[in-house]
């Protein structure tokens, strides 16, 4: 019978452990922090692959100079590294959750219609290189962006498409400036309950969600005991002191709970909603937000000790570590064979980079010529040889290099290779290969959606349509509810996407 440990690590975890190796490199938090040091934000946003899609000046002959006043000192505060380490991801690849639109700072005391500083990551089509904006939101209907100023004293912002231009109520960091100001990373242990032991749920009943997921509500690592301190600041931020809200549990479930307590010297408490409230009506109560309703995930991984300290954040490395972590997982990183002995005539021979190139340095260089014409000739190849065509198609830092081509960390990438085979080498045709070609390739489809020309997924217009006079086929549009057709046309991603049952968007997140 098949062995199976006593306390699996959950999947959610392993992903965690994957994103917070890859997903922002230490290289890219160095650069980022440098810049923004000396004041320089734009620089900081661009070394964290994030583009600014607007123009203080074209905001200031908008708006007024009091809203580019508090916006730039907010500009100031962001690091925006550290936002790119807390938003919100999707299984089971850890990726940004694309087509976002999520708000950072909120101005209300400068009006009703004030715009909102929010950050957005562009759909699943068009992800590559995992790159975010940074956009000015400025009321109901607006999937505009900043553009720099043209003749006029308020020139109009210029429309982009976006497939969520809205503010997302459940993916709000306005309410977290702690997980992106720099001025308040600080307060991260006590939003997220590090300096509290796990405690039940100060509440007068069960969480009993509404919906047909009520097995399998609470299996994921909820902050139960953070839900009353949190939704008394999202309750103040709508204007309230107390009163109900919902918390998302799952796809097509979530609790109704109301904020209470016995007066205003009390600690607030939450309990069910005692008469339930039609659909509507529930929709349109405030949503608990994500960051507030889950566990952080480094502290989930500093107490399963599947990762240090030193490996997190620096930011948030300078908070929790404090708080003491459990001791690493035995195991929990596989070390990697050593490619460079391989076994040949009897003897162990060496292969290393000599000239920029990977080479066997134990074969005389008119040897390894000679094995090279048979080999074209048809003949069989030394294992030296062998071993060293297996790395240029197949190396084992494959996955390592994968991870990072997904994550947009495509330097990282070259420099694996670089590291592996030499600044020096030519790929071969292989899996090696074909990722790093499938990577400049998605750029493409990235650059396109920034550009304005494809609004929608290319497969979304496949289909039959009006010729032109040369024959060429105009693709159309996809109108609204329209439901992209699957054909040749449609790409293999999307095809595979389609066809599987268990969509990125249903998996665990945050």
């Amino acid at each position: 019978m098949a062995h199976h440990p006593a306390n699996p690590i959950p999947a959610r975890l392993l992903m965690w452990q994957r994103v917070r190796e890859y997903a922002v490199p230490p290289s890219m938090i160095e650069t980022a922090t440098a810049r923004r040091a000396v004041g320089d934000w734009a620089g900081a946003c661009a070394a964290a692959r994030i583009d600014v899609d607007l123009v203080l000046r074209a905001v200031r002959n908008r708006h007024g100079t009091e809203l580019v006043t508090r916006l730039r000192a907010d500009l100031r505060r962001l690091a925006p590294d550290l936002l790119r380490w807390h938003m919100p991801r999707i299984a089971p690849d850890g990726r940004l959750r694309p087509g976002l639109t999520v708000p950072l700072a909120c101005y209300p005391d400068l009006g009703p219609t004030a715009p909102q500083l929010v950050v957005r990551t562009p759909p699943a089509w068009a992800d590559a290189g995992q790159r975010m904006s940074l956009a000015l939101w400025e009321g109901a209907g607006d999937d505009t962006r900043g553009q720099p100023p043209q003749r006029g004293p308020r020139p109009p912002l210029r429309p982009r498409p976006h497939p969520h231009p809205h503010p997302d109520r459940r993916f709000r960091l306005d309410l977290h400036r702690h997980l992106w100001d720099v001025d308040r990373s600080g307060e991260l242990a006590r939003r997220c309950g590090a300096d509290e032991a796990p405690s039940a749920p100060s509440m007068a009943a069960p969480v009993r969600p509404a919906g047909p997921e009520r097995s399998t509500a609470l299996d994921s690592p909820w902050a139960v005991a953070r839900w009353a301190a949190e939704a008394e600041v999202l309750l103040r931020a709508a204007g309230r002191t107390r009163g109900a809200f919902t918390v998302r549990l799952g796809t097509r479930s979530r609790a109704v709970l109301e904020l209470v307590a016995p007066d205003d010297s009390h600690a607030p408490a939450l309990r069910p909603l005692r008469e339930g409230l039609p659909p509507q009506e529930v929709a349109a109560l405030p949503v608990l937000p994500e960051a507030a309703a889950r566990v952080l995930p480094d502290l989930e991984l500093l107490r399963a000790g599947l990762v240090t300290a030193e490996r997190l954040h620096p930011l948030v490395a300078a908070v929790l570590a404090p708080f003491g972590s459990a001791p690493p997982v035995a195991g929990s990183v596989p070390e990697p064979g050593d490619p460079h002995r391989v076994a040949c005539r009897g003897e162990v021979h060496r292969i290393a980079l000599r000239d920029g190139r990977l080479t066997a340095v134990d074969h005389d260089p008119d040897e390894l010529r000679r094995e090279e014409l048979l080999v074209a000739l048809g003949g069989p190849a030394l294992p030296c040889l062998r071993a060293i065509d297996a790395v240029h198609r197949d190396p084992q830092a494959l996955p390592a290099v994968r991870e990072r081509l997904g994550h947009g960390d495509v330097a990282g990438a070259l420099a694996v290779v670089e590291g592996l085979l030499g600044p020096g080498a030519v790929l071969r045709d292989g899996p090696l290969r074909e990722a790093l070609r499938t990577a400049a390739a998605r750029r493409i489809d990235h650059g396109l959606f920034r550009s304005g020309l494809v609004a929608v997924h290319p497969a979304a217009g496949s289909g039959t349509g009006p010729e032109r006079g040369d024959g060429a086929s105009v693709v159309r549009e996809a109108g609204a509810g329209h439901r992209p057709r699957l054909d040749r046309r449609t790409p293999a991603a999307m095809r595979r996407k389609r066809d599987n049952r268990a969509r990125p968007r249903t998996g665990l997140t945050r």
